[in-house]
């Protein structure tokens, strides 16, 4: 009784503070029933397999809808992560789940976790619920865990997506009994560099995410892919044209561009889709085979 009234009386506005607290000063919060939950937790998120490619909640963010369509009728030519892409994904998912653990000891109501969730007839799973509240638990680097603390720019177009998605989870659990708040959700971002944790409160929007959902249906819909719409920017002044950060990012991008080019800088590979001066560095093709 008397943990159900801490919890019943919990505030999602104190929750860092109160999850900095229990790290701060209590040796002992992860008990072996949290540590557990967090197991099967991490279970789920590190053996969660696709199966047949379809349309889900965590991928509503915008997309090229080239890109969108060959996710869904090509999926065997998207480009392979790198294993150390996978490990680096792995992480993220040991650190959220490590957080949700956290939420716990600090005191707060944490339900629903991992609960399917429908929307339009697109599924998702989503983290947990906490206080009543729908959230969503990310690990960021500190370049964009900053952003988020700043409110976001336009640019700032990975963690937009991220809102697309909170979107949909909260207008799919309206319903949900567990969700007392129904206008808003959460994005609770961990920086995976130095540890710190942030709250970001979204007011939701949900003809947005209703909207979104039905493009997103008539573009995997339609016989043919549609035109790319993926980004590029000029290379220098050399007059090379290269993918620009997003794009570089699209696991379809040689279906987008079958004559892209791709060379090896030091601080990473650059996407070219016109080559007017070839670079003095090593070109691979899209099997990660060098180019003679």
């Amino acid at each position: 009784m008397e943990d159900f009234i801490v919890r019943s009386m919990s505030n999602i506005k104190t929750l860092v503070k109160d999850i900095y607290a229990v790290v701060e000063k209590e040796e002992n919060w992860f008990t072996a029933a949290r540590l557990a939950n967090f197991g099967v937790n991490l279970s789920t998120a590190l053996n969660r397999h696709q199966g047949i490619p379809s349309l889900r909640l965590s991928q509503m963010g915008e997309k090229c809808p080239s890109q969108l369509w060959h996710s869904i009728h090509s999926a065997a030519h998207a480009e392979p992560f790198h294993p150390w892409t996978l490990i680096k994904f792995d992480i993220g998912h040991i650190l959220e789940a490590y957080v949700t653990e956290l939420c716990k000891a600090a005191g707060h109501e944490v339900t629903g976790e991992q609960d399917e969730l429908i929307l339009d007839g697109v599924k998702g799973h989503r983290d947990c619920v906490v206080d009543g509240c729908t959230v969503d638990v990310k690990s960021l680097n500190s370049r964009s865990f900053q952003a988020l603390k700043a409110g976001l720019a336009p640019q700032d177009l990975f963690l937009r997506d991220y809102l697309d998605q909170l979107d949909g989870y909260v207008v799919a659990a309206s319903e949900d009994p567990l969700v007392r708040v129904k206008d808003r959700g959460y994005i609770l971002a961990i920086d995976k560099t130095l540890g710190h944790l942030y709250l970001y409160e979204h007011k939701i929007r949900e003809s947005n995410i209703r909207d979104r959902i039905a493009e997103h249906k008539r573009i995997v819909n339609l016989d043919v892919p549609p035109r790319c719409s993926c980004g590029t920017v000029a290379d220098g002044k050399s007059g090379n044209i290269k993918l620009d950060t997003k794009a570089s990012y699209n696991s379809f991008k040689y279906c987008c561009f079958p004559h892209l080019r791709t060379f090896l800088y030091a601080n990473g590979p650059v996407y070219l889709t016109k080559v007017v001066r070839k670079p003095g560095v090593t070109e691979i093709n899209r099997y990660g085979q060098v180019v003679i």
